[in-house]
């Protein structure tokens, strides 16, 4: 389980509320996750493409 990150952990690491986290999941703008039981897990490849491709979208401004 060392390739995920919980809600909380992300949240510390992009310096975020975990309630932005879950704002973000609600509008589907976050990075991709799944959901087992209440826990709320994020692929730590996932969340590095993401942070990639919102930083290329920046970039095109």
């Amino acid at each position: 389980m060392n390739d995920w990150i919980n809600r909380k952990e992300l949240a510390g690491q992009l310096s975020v509320t975990t309630d932005t986290l879950a704002r973000w999941a609600t509008q589907g703008i976050g990075p991709p996750r799944i959901r087992i039981g209440r826990r709320v897990l994020y692929r730590r490849a996932s969340v590095e493409k993401w942070l990639a491709e919102m930083e290329r979208k920046s970039a095109c401004r």
